[in-house]
């Protein structure tokens, strides 16, 4: 008897793509509809775990684009004052509100003007990028400069991309009333004081999410018309949520968001994809093996895995390293895993000053 799933890939059966194989060749790619090669610029923005795209781009020969990179700093500051951390020295873009609020003040379409907040040391802080500068900003002009250099590295960014990926991260952000600016942090946990009349908690939908992504690429298309866009998701949960759920539940609301709009998103638009990095970390196959001891981070076998995943689909065959998955096996997949260096794998992560900061 014939049936409509006679003829269905491999990767559309749970037995054949994910229970019957093991965990390390769990492999969620169906269709990749645009290849890299070693000759586009890949600019990367978004969570913290964005970076280890970033860095495995770089690791692999591929023109990773930085267009903010601190050459005019002594070169061992520059990790320090996260130049070289993404693209642009932007901090997290935990949500797609950020993302779009930033092209859009990178390009005079809107202002969203925001008094700088001031530190416990009594310096300055961009709440847009609250902790980009360690030590703070000693005036508010130097603030302003900084932030005028960091919107035209982000204009010569969108500019001059071919690709950019973009992790989305959380759908829980804080808004400057007056505004309508979303900012990363809440006033009072790395500088600014906590003010209900000036500030408020907000809680992205799917429907203002995705208008978010569409309104922010449009835009794109208008500066950049060659642009394309591999879109993932965070497997990282939230740290703390100000919403009334638990911790555990507003993650899977923020994730469950996140996935859907880059579902509906990326089938619309062409030349935008979906990459399950999201999938392959949390996984039942995966079980809790790629989590560090916190149910948080991701251990670099984990971020291995997504990597040996992303450069097999979305890298040109004649630049891509081998796909043979026993390269990746038994001791030579731990050998690589522990010959990375643990100042390599630090992540740069301002959510974490939620706890960081609790008395």
């Amino acid at each position: 008897m014939n049936t409509p799933y006679e003829n269905l890939p491999a990767s559309a059966f749970w037995r054949k793509s994910v229970s019957s194989i093991p965990e390390f060749l769990i492999d969620p790619v169906a269709e990749a509809t645009f290849r890299i090669g070693k000759s586009d610029l890949v600019a990367t923005a978004g969570s913290c775990f964005a970076q280890h795209l970033s860095r495995a781009i770089q690791s692999r020969g591929f023109r990773y684009l930085i267009t903010e990179a601190g050459d005019d700093i002594p070169l061992a500051e520059r990790h320090s004052r996260n130049y070289g951390v993404f693209s642009a020295r932007f901090g997290n873009l935990y949500t797609v509100r950020q993302l779009r609020q930033l092209i859009e003040r990178a390009y005079g379409i809107a202002e969203y003007e925001v008094e700088p907040w001031i530190r416990s040391d009594g310096r300055f802080a961009d709440p847009f990028r609250p902790q980009i500068e360690p030590t703070g900003f000693v005036t508010r002009e130097e603030l302003y400069s900084d932030r005028e250099r960091h919107l035209r590295a982000v204009r010569e960014m969108f500019s001059s991309l071919n690709v950019l990926v973009f992790t989305m991260g959380l759908t829980e952000g804080w808004e400057h009333i007056a505004s309508g600016a979303t900012l990363p942090l809440a006033p009072g946990v790395a500088a600014g004081e906590w003010d209900a009349a000036t500030y408020r908690f907000a809680n992205y939908t799917t429907a203002e999410t995705l208008k978010d992504l569409e309104d922010f690429f449009t835009i794109l298309k208008s500066i950049n018309a060659s642009a394309k866009m591999l879109l993932t998701v965070s497997p990282v949960p939230l740290i703390a949520t100000y919403s009334p759920n638990s911790v555990l539940a507003a993650t899977s609301y923020s994730k469950a968001v996140l996935r859907v709009v880059a579902e509906e998103f990326s089938r619309k638009r062409k030349g935008v994809d979906y990459f399950p990095s999201y999938e392959i970390i949390t996984s039942p196959a995966a079980g809790n093996k790629y989590f560090d001891d916190d149910l948080r981070n991701i251990k670099e076998e984990g971020v291995a895995h997504v990597m040996r995943s992303f450069f097999k689909h979305y890298v040109n065959d004649s630049d891509s390293p081998s796909n043979d998955y026993r390269e990746y096996s038994g001791e030579i997949l731990n050998a690589a895993v522990r010959a990375q260096n643990e100042s390599a794998f630090r992540i740069v992560c301002d959510e974490e000053s939620i706890e960081k900061n609790l008395v």
